[in-house]
């Protein structure tokens, strides 16, 4: 695994140019070859968006397909690439609410969703007046690999938390306006966790709802990032604070307007987002949906 790994470091230092090259390779083995999970993307697709032809669909899968295998190598260039080349590929725009919520004393719940490249949010520490950046991740099983994405990222100063630990961790610490906790959120519960759902993307959906007690129970800012790439390496992240309808934020109130935000974002550029992903198997292990 280590010879693996060191192997992966070399390649992860050649140009992105040279590295893309790479990416049109992968996309031809894993697409025309291998057929990578084709049925999976096709279903997802499909369910998601039924008033559109079988043309169109395969125009977003494929699209979807060369986005992916960029993640991919651009995933990898995440082990070595500067802060200096992230900012300039990655724009954040809006950071006027970071500033908001310092001056409130509030900190921050970051909410985003599987859209392509997610995993180049880590320069956002560098940009943003709040001391302590922390991504929530998930463990993975092979206890190395889950050291190197925790070294993964710890680049430019963030402090990663797996999600178990991350709610009694925001609990514990100071809610002063000087932290950060970024949330892949549209994850999938496992159906033993499952105790929420709802209608998204013309689909019931089993959703991840962890940060939703803390809405509830802290008076902390939840902002929601929108991802758009402009083009191959380059993207833009708007972000929006998500504020409840009324003085404070009822039980799921959240989860409901982040899952409105992402289904915005999805609908606009569709191949962007990660159709791969089993995200509805377990749409049937709960009854009542919100």
């Amino acid at each position: 695994m280590n010879f693996i790994f060191k192997f992966l470091l070399l390649f992860s230092k050649l140009p992105l140019g040279i590295l893309y090259v790479f990416s049109d390779f992968i996309f031809f083995v894993i697409y025309h070859l291998v057929g990578y999970r084709r049925k999976v993307v096709f279903t997802n697709l499909q369910n998601s968006f039924p008033t559109k032809s079988a043309a169109e669909l395969k125009k977003i899968e494929k699209k979807f397909y060369r986005n992916f295998c960029d993640y991919i190598v651009e995933t990898f260039k995440s082990f070595t690439i500067s802060s200096n080349e992230l900012r300039v590929r990655v724009q954040h725009i809006n950071q006027d609410v970071y500033h908001e919520a310092n001056a409130e004393k509030k900190n921050i719940i970051l909410l985003a969703g599987h859209v392509f490249n997610w995993e180049w949010f880590n320069a956002l520490a560098t940009v943003v007046p709040q001391v302590n950046s922390y991504p929530v991740y998930r463990k993975v099983q092979s206890g190395f690999w889950e050291q190197k994405i925790r070294e993964l990222r710890t680049h430019f100063g963030n402090q990663p938390l797996e999600a178990k630990e991350v709610v009694r961790h925001i609990f514990r610490n100071p809610n002063d306006g000087n932290s950060i906790y970024l949330f892949v959120a549209d994850q999938t519960p496992h159906s033993s966790e499952v105790t929420f759902g709802l209608n998204f993307l013309n689909q019931k959906t089993p959703v991840f709802v962890g940060y939703d007690k803390l809405s509830t129970r802290m008076d902390l800012a939840f902002v929601y990032c929108d991802m758009k790439k402009v083009k191959r390496g380059f993207y833009q992240v708007n972000y929006y604070r998500i504020r409840p309808d009324g003085e404070k934020f009822v039980e799921h109130e959240v989860v409901k307007k982040f899952h409105q935000h992402l289904e915005n974002t999805i609908n606009k550029r569709p191949d962007n987002y990660l159709w791969s992903h089993r995200k509805w198997k377990y749409q049937n292990a709960i009854k009542i949906m919100g």
